[in-house]
């Protein structure tokens, strides 16, 4: 990225695979109106989700699902080709100082917004500026300052004011000046949370902006229509104000949430949907597997266990029995048992096909610190756990999430060993929306979870980024010393030299496993069945996990 580079101004190929994720249940994406119009009609298409969307606030926005909504009625500076290529999008060309400290981004002419007014440089500015605010409290604030955005820590801080980030506007360039190298901030500028908001709108709708798709602005693509914050239908409108509206050749995409996934598929052997997933249970999966019209879901995306460390689940706060739940663990016995449709067993937090080291070796296998299945060190381990706590029985509750399949299955499966190992354990199930889990995570209102998490970018920072000690993602909220300074050293010191940063990531990992801070499950992919005369579709491993852009039906 650095000497002067540019991303430069070549067509954007028209045909599409690549395959994204965000926080979720089940990677799954979105279909017709409830009245739905067959997937015959030529000029629409016809999707689901399997949970509704919560928000179409661009800096709020942290779920898979409202962000298929944001990416494709949003557009950024860059967008992911279906070789996974960084393209211009509403830039014309990006271009990178010497020292990988300065980002001059120059806006193509004549942007326009969906009401038709002008889309400006100033309109990035306040996008960058809005989820660094502390009024907006943006979860994925961090991810600025991570990136070493200049003065970003202190605008989250409240030292220094929204003004003073190194994010500018000169006319039609944006500049972004950074502090030091940051290896994914490439990739920021193609993610749905960068997208521009033009302040004027944002300011006038108030606490209602992106809670209706009335109280949003478009800049991409598409437009939304007909969601009204909690309904679970929605409609993607082809946008005539899009700057390359003339290749756009769907006239609509009609997103319905379905979810029974037993359901969608019916539906879509209707003709009633031009996709389904079929890895949410074994049977759907084996049923459909061998059938010509399948197409691989790649994933970036690590389900895992958090512990409560907060200290209000006092058994949690003891290392031996945290390490001991870890062993205890049977992984591969969990997949077999739930998620034999193309998930493979997690052997750390970062997913096989997140990235490719400079010597070719994947980074999941690389950190890789040895997790195991070990009933007699399991056992061995809580023993002494509970004696040094002063009892002989401690209850565990486990939460998941009620709409995702995979996970009673899952829940059941480690409830059953880990009572069968550790003697004086009782494991109770708590089953959740997918929204109220994200809630009980984030407010500690638990005290096992099991959760998901799909990388927003193809480089380890985004899945080691969410255990530092201030992430609001560590959900746990432990603090490790060793893990933090192994983070923090990937992205400062070894910002430019991936295989140094790999060995960080390792450091970090191994904190993770030493202390048994977390417990990873299974490395989530899939299959699905797809309409053969649907192309262009644009699948990505880690951010807009599906992209309509350029899609359409023969």
């Amino acid at each position: 990225m650095v000497g002067g580079s540019h991303y430069g101004i070549k067509k954007w190929k028209r045909v599409g695979l690549g395959a994204v994720t965000l926080l979720s249940t089940v990677v799954l994406a979105a279909c017709g109106n409830s009245s739905s119009s067959s997937a015959s009609s030529s000029d629409e298409i016809n999707w689901f989700i399997p949970t509704e969307i919560s928000t179409l606030d661009i800096s709020k926005v942290t779920d898979t699902y409202s962000s298929i909504a944001i990416g494709n009625s949003g557009s950024n500076l860059l967008r992911r080709d279906e070789d996974g290529e960084l393209q211009p999008d509403l830039a014309e060309k990006v271009e990178v100082s010497d020292d990988g400290l300065t980002y001059t981004a120059t806006l193509r002419d004549d942007l326009k917004w969906s009401d038709g007014s002008d889309l400006t440089a100033e309109d990035f500015v306040y996008s960058w500026q809005r989820i660094v605010a502390p009024a907006t409290a943006s979860e994925y604030a961090y991810l600025v300052s991570d990136a070493h955005v200049l003065n970003a820590e202190e605008v989250i801080a409240g030292t220094k004011s929204v003004d003073e980030l190194g994010v500018k506007a000169d006319g039609n360039k944006l500049i972004f000046t950074l502090s030091a190298p940051s290896p994914q901030f490439m990739s920021l500028l193609s993610f749905a949370n960068f997208m521009p908001q033009s302040k004027d709108f944002v300011e006038e709708a108030g606490d209602d902006y992106g809670t209706t798709s009335e109280k949003s602005l478009y800049s991409g693509p598409y437009t939304v229509e007909d969601w009204n914050g909690t309904n679970g239908t929605f409609t993607l409108v082809k946008n005539k104000y899009y700057w390359d509206a003339k290749d756009v050749k769907t006239k609509k995409v009609n997103i319905q949430t379905i979810k029974k996934p037993d359901t969608a598929v019916q539906m879509y052997k209707d003709g009633d949907l031009d996709y389904a997933n079929i890895s949410n249970t074994e049977a759907t999966y084996k049923a459909n597997k061998n059938r010509d019209d399948v197409v691989d879901v790649p994933e970036a995306t690590t389900a895992y266990m958090v512990y409560n460390q907060t200290g209000t689940v006092t058994a949690l706060n003891n290392t031996k029995i945290r390490q001991a739940l870890n062993l205890a663990t049977d992984r591969e016995g969990i997949v077999k048992a739930a998620i034999d449709t193309g998930s493979t067993v997690a052997t750390a937090l970062a997913p096989t096909g997140l990235e490719t080291l400079p010597d070719g070796a994947d980074l999941a296998e690389y950190v890789s610190p040895g997790y195991s299945y070990d009933e007699e060190a399991a056992a061995k381990l809580f023993k002494e756990g509970l004696a040094e706590l002063g009892t002989d029985s401690v209850t565990l509750t486990i939460t998941a999430d009620s709409d995702a399949p995979v996970a009673k299955a899952a829940v059941d499966y480690i409830k059953e060993t880990w009572e069968n190992t550790l003697s004086g354990l009782t494991v109770e199930e708590k089953f959740v929306t997918f929204k109220q889990r994200l809630e009980d995570t984030k407010n500690q209102n638990f005290d096992v979870a099991l959760v998901l998490w799909g990388g927003d970018y193809p480089e380890g920072s985004t899945f080691y980024g969410l255990f530092t000690t201030n992430s609001s993602y560590n959900y746990g909220k432990f603090s490790n010393a060793d893990y933090d300074a192994a983070y923090q050293k990937a992205i400062t010191t070894d910002a430019l030299d991936p295989a140094a940063a790999a060995d960080d990531y390792k450091a970090a990992e191994k904190a993770l496993y030493d202390n048994a801070l977390y417990n990873p499950i299974y490395f989530r992919s899939g299959k699905g069945l797809q309409n053969p005369d649907l192309k262009g579709l644009v699948r990505s491993s880690t951010g807009l996990s599906v992209d309509f852009t350029y899609a359409y039906k023969e």
